[in-house]
């Protein structure tokens, strides 16, 4: 699928007067690198929904593979790189501008990969055509954003809403595979916010989930306290780790103790 949407009027993003033209030319060298790469966050969701709201950066995704050799790039024409966290984000720097340069769900451990470019959605922000990302992948990068300071649920509802029709729920699902509750979390979360728009979501992808949901009531309780709070909020469930005896999502808990019967 290739999908050439309208210009988008960035001025409705609010961006710092001294930022525009640091994303101008940010976004005309990414196109000049030859990297792929996908424009995602606020100027995503605006360009599938229609919402606007303020930004003080660009999200720009790409592959694991591709995010040093953009990074080397940006760092060869003079840029500031930084590293904030090896395992799913860089950020380039021009004085006091910045954008991110994203290659993973930062915690979940879904990389950013071809797949993402499958389908082409195209817009011209800032004076150049890019690529943003598609309403399925969108939909991924939103999942796991879950805390006191930052949830992203609506952003997901409301693409659902507008894009259902252009939705990969087979790909969504798939790659929900080891945390496909959180996708049956947002799935229940647009059932109660659109009732009248519950055609929205096929049926056979409720019936998937609610299948495997009882299916797990007939599973004995986990040997290893686990919690995987922290694929949602980082922040929020340090305490169970740090003082109650769970398990992260990686690493060793405290093993429960169940009594056999006879």
């Amino acid at each position: 699928m290739s999908v050439q949407l309208e210009t988008l009027d960035a001025s409705v993003f609010e961006p710092p007067p001294e930022a525009i033209d640091f994303y101008v030319e940010s976004l005309r060298l990414l196109n000049q690198s030859g990297f792929p790469f996908l424009l995602s966050g606020t100027y995503a969701l605006s360009c599938y929904t229609g919402i606007t709201r303020p930004t003080k950066d660009l999200d720009i995704f790409c592959k694991p593979s591709d995010a040093p050799k953009i990074l080397s790039f940006f760092k060869g024409l003079g840029y500031h790189i930084e590293i904030e966290d090896e395992r799913w984000i860089g950020k380039v720097w021009k004085g006091d501008n910045f954008f991110d340069v994203i290659y993973n769900i930062s915690t979940a451990s879904i990389p950013i990969t071809d797949e993402w470019f499958r389908e082409v959605y195209e817009v011209e922000v800032y004076g150049t055509t890019v690529r943003i990302t598609p309403p399925t992948e969108f939909i991924l990068s939103k999942l796991f954003l879950q805390d006191r300071y930052r949830y992203d649920g609506a952003d997901v509802a409301h693409v659902i809403l507008k894009k259902h029709d252009e939705i990969d729920w087979h790909r969504l699902l798939n790659a929900m595979e080891l945390y496909w509750e959180v996708l049956l979390i947002h799935v229940l979360n647009f059932r109660f916010i659109y009732p009248t728009e519950r055609e929205c979501i096929p049926h056979w992808l409720i019936d998937e989930l609610m299948e495997r949901l009882q299916a797990q009531a007939q599973m004995p309780p986990a040997q290893m306290k686990i919690c995987r709070g922290r694929l949602l909020s980082p922040r929020d469930y340090v305490v169970d780790i740090a003082e109650w005896g769970f398990a992260d999502v990686v690493g060793k808990g405290i093993e429960e103790k169940h009594e056999r019967h006879k």
